[in-house]
């Protein structure tokens, strides 16, 4: 009888990789041999885990409720190989890591500079990109987010520090459009809109008394803060970005605040990974590493 850990991961693989194949090159198996291993799993347990279909695979109803115990399961394994072999205080091997593209150029490249001084056994894959990332189907370790909230059953969510926004704009712009001093103006004002913050094309605004949900005229949209700023430099529009940013621009005015007295809720940054990492030594050294850097930091 085939060995039903080596099934269970088999089983999880091809879930995460959203296909036998892909799940095959990941295990270094053939796709005959992963088939095998899950085709076995169902005989065992007596019910079917996966629809499967020329394109692609998919679970069902208990295929969904198996692959949470697997998760959790496998990673009581994990845990206890971890121990057996002190990983978690000689970490090694590869770490795959997204993050998005505006904080990864500004703040990560000296963090994880010293983040592999402190740690010389672990390698490091950074990608960058803005973009929501499914750390499980893609095979990412750690994703960095940037969001109101994240939630997810099959995923730890780690709020690591608050990030403040601003709305701010050329002077230039304000000089030729005049100054909103009340967040209902801003629907007479271009806008410069960030694609993945904003809902329903309205920004949400308050101060000590009350808050706004402002409609907002956008006029230019962007996935990307950097590019976003840069068409607010030249004059096109008020936006609201994270300040860190527009915190440059600020200083050397070629940005202002607009608005002060009204604040736009903060977002989070987040430390994200499948749930079956949550014991691995470089998840938590890694999410223990960003909570120390950015603990008293203005982001």
């Amino acid at each position: 009888m085939m060995d039903k850990f080596d099934s269970m991961q088999a089983f999880t693989k091809v879930v995460e990789a959203g296909g036998f194949a892909a799940a095959a090159r990941k295990m270094n198996l053939s796709r005959s041999a992963v088939n095998k291993l899950v085709i076995n799993l169902e005989k065992q347990l007596g019910v079917q885990l996966l629809y499967r279909t020329t394109r692609q695979v998919t679970l069902t109803d208990t295929g969904k409720a198996f692959y949470e115990r697997c998760l959790s399961i496998l990673g009581d394994v994990q845990e206890a190989e971890l121990e057996a072999s002190q990983n978690n205080t000689q970490p090694k091997g590869t770490f795959k890591i997204n993050a998005p593209m505006s904080f990864g150029i500004s703040k990560l490249g000296s963090l994880v500079a010293d983040f592999m001084a402190q740690y010389s056994d672990i390698k490091i894959q950074l990608i960058l990109e803005d973009r929501f990332v499914d750390p499980i189907r893609e095979g990412y370790d750690f994703v960095i987010r940037i969001a109101a909230k994240t939630e997810s059953p099959n995923l730890v969510n780690n709020p690591i520090a608050p990030i403040k926004r601003v709305l701010c704009a050329a002077p230039s712009y304000l000089e030729a459009k005049g100054i909103p001093t009340h967040p209902e103006q801003l629907a007479n004002h271009s806008c410069l809109h960030y694609g993945y913050l904003a809902t329903n094309s309205q920004w949400l605004l308050r101060n000590s008394e009350r808050e706004w949900k402002v409609p907002i005229h956008g006029v230019f949209s962007s996935n990307n803060g950097e590019v976003l700023r840069d068409v607010a430099v030249r004059g096109l529009g008020i936006t609201l970005l994270p300040s860190f940013i527009v915190e440059q621009e600020l200083q050397t005015g070629k940005l202002q605040v607009v608005l002060p007295e009204y604040n736009p809720p903060d977002v989070f940054l987040w430390a994200v990974y499948p749930v079956n990492r949550h014991l691995c030594a470089k998840n938590k050294l890694f999410t223990q590493f960003l909570s120390d850097r950015f603990a008293h930091s203005n982001l």
